[in-house]
């Protein structure tokens, strides 16, 4: 293709196409740069413009409202900052930028590595687990507070604790809270509360600072003697945004100092109000029960029982007679005469029924024999009749017979034993 012939595009599709390219570059996506703040700018909404530069070149840059209210430092001019974020291309103008999503102080990256190396250490030791925490007492008779004795956190915390709930009292374990041996002091500050045992909670922290100020409250250590702690510790480090190791360790964490004085007391206004509401619902409630039991009360005094006290034991009387006449019927020797008395009508009774069933039976037993004489062929044989057998058998007629068969004639008085000359039938 000829240059005359090549496609002409509009500024607006070149830097969209740049930007286009910008955006899917890997490389682009994601960087760190080490560098100096300079031409810095904070907008009303909250924005940050400003350049990056070191000794050699810079590149212009923004961080927008959401990323930069996380941030833990004022940036200012000159400041060395280490940024993460990503390259665009801003199309307006067609110049690439730095949108910056992270800043830290140059040096601090390294405390901010060794704080999440530290959190995930002892969070997969247990430290963190909501099952170690204690409870934080209600009413508590002392609090304990470990910190500077002459910062203003300490000042916030008595005050506040004074005015909520005068009635706790208030130690102070002095402590350093800055710099390297402020470890060691607050480690030995809460052992120490711990032996003495003379308060139901403790207050451990400080007022705000940097990274590098509040560090003694992120050291192994600290952290260790929080969990071994046998009284609930709540932490109260830095300002509200300030997250520290003592945080998730703590039985309870509060934004800042002046919110640990108010977490761990009551408000005796709130206790005051909430005591007057409960003693008007007493009232209310003892004054219902008085009101019904009075006119109990009443409808006692004048029923009937109260009117004609004799109708008392009416009832009563009336129940015991009852009961004796029972008790006179089931006496043991009364009992038994009317049981013989039973038993004597009984006996004759059965007596009575005994003859007459027998009588009956004698009268049936001699009819039966009347009808068995009757059917007797003995009392027929003694009239003449006989019994003619053959082969043992009764023969009833002369058919059933032969001539010459042997039979047996019986008769009433003996046996015949004949032979068969001749049968004569009749008709």
């Amino acid at each position: 293709m000829s240059p005359l012939e090549k496609k002409i595009i509009t500024v607006t599709a070149l830097n969209r196409y740049l930007k286009y390219r910008f955006d899917q570059d890997e490389n682009l996506k994601d960087i760190r740069l080490k560098a100096e703040i300079s031409n810095y700018k904070r907008h009303s909404r909250g924005h940050l413009y400003f350049s990056l530069k070191d000794e050699n070149s810079s590149v212009n840059a923004v961080m927008f409202f959401q990323s930069a209210s996380k941030l833990k430092f004022e940036p200012k001019e000159g400041s060395k900052v280490i940024v993460e974020g990503y390259v665009s291309i801003y199309e307006p103008t067609g110049s690439y930028q730095v949108y910056v999503t992270q800043m830290t102080e140059e040096g601090l990256g390294d405390l901010y590595q060794a704080f999440e190396k530290l959190k995930i250490k002892l969070n997969e030791a247990g430290l963190f687990d909501v099952s170690h925490k204690k409870q934080i007492p209600l009413f508590p008779k002392a609090v304990g507070v470990i910190t500077s004795p002459t910062g203003a956190a300490v000042r916030d915390i008595i005050n506040i604790i004074n005015r909520r709930y005068p009635l706790t009292k208030i130690i102070v374990y002095p402590a350093l809270v800055q710099g390297e041996e402020a470890k060691y002091s607050i480690v030995k500050m809460i052992e120490k509360a711990n032996i003495d045992r003379l308060t139901d909670v403790l207050i451990v922290g400080r007022g705000g600072g940097s990274i590098e100020d509040l560090w003694a409250f992120n050291e192994e250590m600290v952290a260790k003697a929080i969990y071994d702690s046998k009284i609930p510790i709540v932490s109260a480090v830095g300002h509200e945004t300030d997250t520290t190791i003592a945080d998730f360790v703590s039985d309870l964490r509060a934004p800042t100092p002046s919110g640990a004085a108010e977490l761990v007391v009551p408000d005796q206004k709130t206790l005051i109000d909430t005591l007057a509401n409960h003693t008007q619902k007493m009232r209310t409630y003892v004054n219902r029960i008085l009101s019904s039991e009075s006119r109990h009360l009443n409808q006692l005094l004048n029923s009937y029982v109260f009117l004609n006290p004799a109708r008392i034991i009416e009832r009563p009387t009336m129940q015991l007679m009852h009961l004796s006449d029972r008790l006179t019927q089931t006496r043991p020797d009364k009992r038994l005469i009317l049981a013989n008395e039973s038993l004597q009508r009984l006996e004759s009774s059965l007596t009575v029924i005994y003859s007459d069933r027998l009588k009956r039976e004698a009268i049936n037993f001699i009819n039966m024999t009347e009808k068995l004489e009757l059917l007797n062929p003995l009392n027929l044989m003694k009239k003449g009749y006989a019994i003619v057998k053959h082969q043992g058998l009764i023969k009833k007629s002369v058919t059933s017979l032969h001539q010459n068969d042997q039979i047996e004639i019986s008769m009433v008085d003996g046996t015949l034993k004949a032979t068969i000359d001749d049968i004569l039938k009749d008709g």
